[in-house]
């Protein structure tokens, strides 16, 4: 079974989550990078099934913290 591809660009997605790394956790950017593309948000994210990329990046930015913090992952119910 193929991934289908995100309908809108990753690196964005990604590129602010990063900055958010930078800024919020005080992260060096090779860490950040390294955090993001290590999580299992980011491949939830990159699977445009799961629908994952359509949060804001708030929500992601508060769900990666969350993994960060806990280990754990948890995403809000749809409604």
């Amino acid at each position: 079974m193929s991934i289908k591809e995100v309908p809108i660009p990753l690196d964005l997605i990604s590129t602010e989550l990063i900055q958010l790394l930078i800024e919020e956790r005080g992260l060096s950017q090779e860490k950040a990078i390294e955090t993001l593309y290590n999580s299992k948000l980011y491949f939830l994210i990159e699977d445009a099934e799961t629908g994952v990329w359509h949060y804001s990046t708030t929500m992601l930015f508060a769900i990666l913290c969350e993994e960060i913090d806990t280990g754990h992952l948890t995403l809000p119910e749809e409604q």
